[in-house]
């Protein structure tokens, strides 16, 4: 595997990880505010440090400006679908438009 390779791969499965602790992390949050059940914010913080840790890990293989971007927008897609699939939450049509232009930025992104 050549080294171009090997930093794009390690850079997305860090990033992949960080965004699914995060969002597990959120759904502890989400549970918390619903249940009021501090062990809930306790456990959603432990998961979502050790997600921050990936993410801070991930900078070793991108610019920081290129990382954030792909960071949030991933992280914006995921816990979106988790609220409208486990929350009931619903989108409007510019909701919709809104995660179509994320999706479509990253894309360019990566261009």
């Amino acid at each position: 595997m050549n080294s171009e390779l090997f930093v794009k791969f390690m850079f997305f499965g860090l990033i992949i990880l960080a965004v699914t602790l995060e969002v597990i992390g959120d759904i502890f949050f989400k549970k918390f505010a619903l249940e009021n059940k501090n062990v809930l914010l306790i456990v959603g913080l432990i998961i979502y440090f050790i997600g921050t840790v990936f993410w801070a890990i991930s900078l070793k293989y991108e610019y920081l400006s290129k990382a954030i971007s792909i960071f949030t927008i991933l992280n914006l897609i995921a816990i979106v679908l988790v609220g409208v699939i486990f929350f009931k939450e619903n989108l409007s049509l510019i909701n919709k438009i809104g995660i179509s232009l994320g999706i479509l930025s990253l894309i360019l992104i990566e261009l």
